[in-house]
């Protein structure tokens, strides 16, 4: 929104006026809330820079917080938002950097400590509504960036490669699979396929809630991608009902091996691999 109140200069030498006492009780009315989590030289500094900006903005006869003369301003508020939404502060103790400002000036003019008409303060109020929206904007995207980060970490940790025996992998799956699981799986699995120079991957399946067409397409997509890498892949962990389940839906495995459990498939692939495995005898 932009604001003209066609005495650009009044607002400007009330701030300028009122620095140094705006700008103290800027920082006591911002630190309140914080609870010392933002040191008091840190937060002084940033307010100090932030007024300044504000400051030169509002020199420049312009209220539209869009315009040039505010850039400096919103890449601080951007840089202060995003800093106070990954450290994990609240939306109101990230916005109060801003409203905070708008409380100091109504105090002051309110105690005659600086002298401001009610069109300088109503024009600045506005002016911070129009800041505050900004920086509410910058703090969300930045929570989401954040969100998008954790879960991509969380599949990372919930899509574990794990060796089982020279030249035989094994991912064990928990949960739902769905196409960014899937693409996580594929690549950490083709990634330790080169690395170990495994002959031999197992997809075990036991932990997956349920198989439907979808969830097969992702694990045949899969296993045909550890095909192409030189590896043999086999789905293991097909408990009864979910067998159930993909007879019902006439999916078609084809020549790909399967087995009930886990040790079934890695018998397989030892076998497979020429290693014989034979049941120790205990002594009687």
């Amino acid at each position: 929104m932009t604001i003209e109140t066609g005495r650009p200069d009044n607002l400007a030498e009330l701030l300028r006026a009122g620095a140094p006492a705006l700008s103290a009780r800027w920082v006591e009315l911002v630190a309140a809330p914080l609870r010392g989590r933002v040191s008091a030289p840190e937060l002084e500094r940033e307010l100090t820079e932030l007024y300044a900006a504000v400051l030169a903005g509002v020199e420049s006869g312009s209220r539209d917080v869009q315009a040039a003369p505010y850039a400096e301003t919103r890449a601080l508020l951007s840089d202060l938002s995003r800093r106070r939404a990954r450290a994990g502060f609240t939306p109101t103790e990230t916005a109060i950097g801003v409203f905070a400002l708008k409380q100091a000036l109504f105090e002051l003019v309110d105690r005659a400590e600086v002298d401001g008409s009610l069109g300088d303060v109503a024009a600045f109020s506005l002016l911070l509504d129009n800041l505050g929206l900004l920086t509410f904007e910058t703090y969300a995207k930045a929570r989401e960036e954040v969100i998008d980060e954790q879960a991509e970490q969380l599949l990372e940790l919930t899509t574990p490669v794990v060796k089982l025996w020279d030249g035989v992998l094994a991912v064990p799956l928990v949960g739902t699979l769905d196409s960014a699981r899937t693409q996580v799986v594929m690549e950490k699995l083709l990634e330790a396929l080169v690395s170990t120079g495994a002959a031999h991957a197992i997809i075990d399946i036991t932990g997956v809630l349920a198989v439907d067409t979808q969830v097969a397409q992702h694990l045949l997509k899969t296993v045909m991608a550890a095909r192409l890498m030189g590896a043999e892949c086999t789905i293991s962990g097909i408990r009864p009902h979910i067998a159930q389940t993909i007879v019902g839906l006439g999916i078609e495995f084809g020549d790909i091996t399967t087995k009930a459990s886990l040790a079934d498939a890695l018998r397989h692939a030892l076998r497979r691999s020429g290693v014989d495995v034979v049941a120790a005898q205990r002594g009687r």
